[in-house]
């Protein structure tokens, strides 16, 4: 474990490189916190580098900021991943480099780092802890370390202050509408929109769809209300496009793009959302979210940015969580953990 810098240490470094290559949430997750330190450290330069889609989520960044996005297929292997060190090298000559991500290709980043002579600090992710807190015969049931504290302590041991002033990408600009206007028409007062993002990267995180369906139906029904439905990829789209009715509006038919979803998602009242990167990004919109949980759980440390624990739908059952990421079959087959989540619950959370 690395210790923390000295605050000599810590005037010395000018040119800070910090680098998460994925996910997508995990990446919103780590926005707020580099925006604090970059504001908490005018006189300092930071690089984030991570990947294409990732890097569009940098609205409004610090002055001191600039973000790097690469295509990791282009690096690959050890003399990739050395070209990548030479490159940003010489064109950002960082003196400290902070690992948001552990894993094998930053380790080498890291180990080219160490050898020419540059200290490097990284998350420390607690495998064990999550080893314990999914296990099936020895759970221990105990929340983690959020991920953003996680995040916040890789700063903290390079010797960066990152006070928890962040509020939302758009709190200082405001977010335009033109780029969603085509969708719908402008929000009027007492209006209330709710956005419902009802996928995730794995079964064990997605809520059924035809009980989804059936709250959608119910909100759509309620004096002012309008339904966004959000989601990606031809599949997704398709379903979501048998949704729609009067004031349901498929936000992914619609192709905005990422800045213009943030922007709509700014303008929401409430996001409904599984653990998925909506959630996440409907955090950086400082909008509030409620979220669903099945094989994963908070305790993880994954829980959308200031949620709280009151806008959190699960079932407790003595096999959840049974996986941090929702990527491993239920050990039932029929996910107990989503099925027993009816849609009258869901209902009552919402406005």
């Amino acid at each position: 474990m690395p210790k923390t810098a000295k605050k000599s240490d810590m005037r010395s470094h000018r040119h800070v490189l910090a680098v998460r290559f994925s996910a997508l949430g995990d990446v919103a997750m780590a926005l707020p916190v580099i925006y604090e330190a970059c504001r908490a450290n005018p006189d300092v330069e930071f690089l984030f580098l991570t990947r294409p889609l990732p890097a569009r989520l940098f609205i409004n960044k610090p002055e001191n900021l600039r973000v790097l996005a690469v295509n990791t297929s282009e690096y690959s292997g050890l003399s990739g991943l050395r070209k990548l060190f030479k490159e940003i090298r010489r064109d950002f000559p960082f003196d400290v480099m902070l690992d948001l991500h552990d894993v094998l290709r930053t380790r080498v980043l890291r180990a080219l780092c160490r050898l020419s002579g540059i200290p490097s600090f990284h998350i420390d992710k607690d495998r064990r802890g999550r080893k314990r807190l999914t296990s099936h015969k020895r759970k221990m049931l105990a929340p983690l370390t959020p991920t953003v504290c996680r995040y916040r302590n890789v700063f903290s041991k390079a010797g960066f202050e990152t006070p928890e002033t962040f509020t939302s990408i758009f709190a200082e600009t405001g977010a335009s509408p033109e780029g969603y206007a085509h969708l719908s028409s402008t929000k009027k007062e007492g209006d209330t929109w709710i956005g419902i993002a009802p996928f995730a990267a794995h079964k064990g995180k997605i809520y059924p769809p035809e009980r989804m369906r059936e709250v959608v139906s119910a909100l759509s029904a309620r004096p002012g209300h309008k339904i966004f439905l959000f989601g990606g990829g031809p599949d997704e789209t398709r379903i979501l496009s048998e949704w729609e009715a009067p004031n349901v509006y498929n936000v992914a038919a619609a192709r905005l793009g990422l800045e213009n979803e943030l922007a709509l998602i700014s303008a929401l009242d409430v996001m409904l959302s599984m653990d998925s990167a909506n959630m996440h990004l409907a955090g950086l919109c400082g909008v509030r979210t409620i979220s669903i949980w099945g094989a994963t759980h908070p305790y993880a440390g994954f829980a959308g940015r200031s949620q709280s624990p009151a806008d959190i739908i699960q079932t407790d059952l003595p096999c959840r969580p049974c996986s941090i990421f929702g990527n491993k079959p239920c050990r039932s087959g029929d996910y107990p953990c989503l099925n027993s989540i009816s849609p009258e619950t869901i209902l009552s959370h919402l406005p």
